[in-house]
């Protein structure tokens, strides 16, 4: 299979051998859809008009399941986009030719089921890969072969690899699955509701106030699915995730790897306290009925941005790409009237939803004189950190890991399809990574989570080649030193990555066809996420629920009256979720009605 990458793989190294993808080269993009198609705001020939009802700034997902909303409720809504692209992280981008990239978010498992329905994504296109095997951390040590734990859906598999570490641990897993798939079910239903309005609760009439109690009815519902594990459930949220693992498990390649979902994105090791709400946050996803399952998207991660722009489409909603929001427009009262573009264009509205950052939506969307300065203080001193820097690799063969050699004919293996986890032998590999950048340098054995969607969708690749996503960490925002993030420092730490990646796969650099390299803050250039968060803010518990984005704030209601924020910033946070652009437009909706 290897062979038939060959001319490919020969003909793109000749062009591009001077030429390390690590900025997207002019030109060199997939658009929404088809290779050569035009995205779907083309599709739907719509005009901009000088008014509607309600403007989205954005066309990230959020933004998108927003619009979809507000249009099926009757609301004519267009949704305004800067970048030549529909989907803000979630998208498909061709950087190395014949190489379809899900550019900066790479799986599929935390959309909210409520909104696959209500949209008819399906019959919209969306087509997912589920996973099966689902993780796999290969080891380096001195055997041979190398051992590796896979884990997948097939409890009775999964406990006898365990068992090649500790008959204790597969005894125990069973029990660990049950416990936190538990505090899932009683934690879920609060994705899908505002917060609770506090200040609201001791306002109005006795018979508003019984009204307002109502909003206090999904924490009851987990407190009380919680029960009388509810002590064991709130360490989960506030210890370290090293301790309750160490509480759980015995062996370090089943902690590291589990952790792993406890520290991904985060700026935090494995002993940060409330390190475990994360790992919670990545396993309440759902696929196709099943629990914790996460997927590759056939196409690549913009072709549910795809999916979500033709529901919205479909619905009546108009959208634009290449159209930058330089300030929203604000009327005598300091309230939202509609959106001004860079291009000096004013687009009149009653509702302003924005899907960018808090950071973006309120530090430069909106003049700082209009907002409290509490307010203003508290969005400044948002937790934006970022570990991440995603790169993205064109190769013209499968890795073969000493722990799991390829096969003769080159097809994929199970392993292949997985979260393929590098440096993780241990929780304390983890936190010297984390410790490095803390002080401000990219770790020396980063944590690699290496993924190939090609495995399943060999239609991203040529034939015989596959699209490899690292998504990796730590690297800091800011260098030490004052040290800026140029051509060298970016290449010296892919090296590095790939070097880490050929102890584990030899062979894995020669394959190498080319590079794209996302550091933090390549990732808030491109797509707007602050410091490069991919949660657009830590999802620490101090920002969380009640206060994300800030105190008295978490209802996606903004100190400026008619504007919204529906993307990661607002509860419930980061994740292609679509939660927050679906919560934000039922409380737009409500207003707008009282209108």
């Amino acid at each position: 299979m290897a062979g038939g990458c060959g001319a490919v793989a020969a003909g793109l190294r000749g062009g591009l051998r001077r030429v390390r993808w690590s900025r997207r080269p002019q030109g060199s993009y997939l658009s929404l859809g088809p290779p050569g198609a035009r995205p779907a705001h083309a599709a739907a020939a719509a005009r901009l008009q000088l008014e509607y009802d309600a403007v989205v700034i954005g066309a990230g997902h959020n933004g998108l399941v927003a619009a979809a909303y507000l249009q099926q409720a009757g609301l004519r809504t267009a949704v305004l986009e800067k970048r030549h692209v529909l989907g803000g992280a979630a998208v498909t981008e061709e950087i190395v030719p014949g190489f379809k990239f899900s550019r900066a978010s790479y799986l599929l498992s935390l959309l909210r089921p409520q909104i696959y329905a209500d949209l008819e994504l399906q019959r919209h296109g969306l087509r997912v890969f589920p996973r099966d095997p689902y993780s796999f951390t290969p080891l380096l040590e001195d055997r041979s072969p190398p051992r590796s734990l896979l884990l997948g859906h097939d409890m009775a598999q999964t406990q006898q690899q365990i068992a090649q570490f500790s008959q204790k641990d597969a005894q125990a897993y069973p029990e660990y699955e049950a416990f936190m798939g538990h505090m899932v079910l009683a934690l879920d239903p609060l994705l899908d509701a505002p917060p609770v309005d506090t200040a609201a609760l001791g306002k109005g009439s006795l018979l508003q106030q019984l009204r307002n109690l109502r909003t206090l009815k999904p924490l009851l519902q987990a407190g009380l699915a919680l029960g009388r594990q509810l002590p064991h459930y709130y360490e989960v949220l506030t210890a370290p995730i090293s301790k309750i693992l160490d509480h759980w498990f015995e062996s370090e390649p089943l902690k590291a790897t589990l952790a792993t979902d406890a520290v991904i994105g985060a700026m935090a090791s494995p002993h940060t306290p409330g390190s475990g709400y994360v790992l919670l946050h990545h396993v309440m996803g759902e696929l196709e009925g099943r629990r914790g399952a996460w997927g590759y998207v056939a196409g690549g991660m913009g072709a549910l941005s795809q999916a979500i722009a033709q529901a919205a489409t479909a619905r009546g909603a108009h959208i634009f790409a290449e159209k930058a929001v330089c300030h929203v427009l604000l009327g005598s009262d300091g309230e939202a009237q509609g959106v001004a573009l860079q291009d000096g264009t004013e687009v009149r509205s009653k509702l302003v939803l924005s899907n960018a950052s808090p950071q973006i939506t309120f530090l430069d969307l909106i003049p700082q004189e209009k907002l409290p300065k509490d307010f203003v203080q508290r969005i400044r001193q948002l937790d934006t950190r970022s570990p991440v820097t995603k790169i993205n690799v064109a190769v013209d063969r499968l890795p073969s890991f000493l722990a799991a050699p390829n096969a003769r004919d080159g097809r994929p293996l199970p392993h292949h399809q997985c979260s393929i986890h590098l440096n993780c032998e241990g929780t304390q590999l983890l936190h010297q990574a984390f410790t490095e950048a803390a002080h401000g340098h990219p770790s020396s054995r980063p944590m690699i989570e290496l993924c190939i969607p090609s495995a399943l969708d060999p239609g991203l690749a040529p034939p015989g080649c596959h699209v490899v996503s690292l998504f990796t960490q730590y690297t800091p925002s800011v260098l030490a030193g004052g040290q800026s993030w140029d051509e060298q420092a970016r290449n010296a730490y892919a090296d590095r990555v790939f070097d880490c990646i050929e102890d584990y796969a030899p062979g894995f650099k020669a394959s190498v066809i080319g590079r794209d390299i996302l550091t933090p803050p390549d990732l808030e250039r491109i797509f707007g996420l602050p410091g490069g968060n991919i949660f657009h803010g830590g999802m620490s518990l101090d920002q969380l629920y009640f206060t994300r984005p800030a105190p008295s704030y978490s209802g996606y209601r903004s100190p400026v009256p008619g504007l919204y924020l529906c993307g990661s910033g607002a509860h419930p946070g980061g994740g292609v979720m679509g939660a927050a652009g679906r919560n934000a437009a039922q409380v737009a909706i409500k207003d707008f009605r009282h209108l």
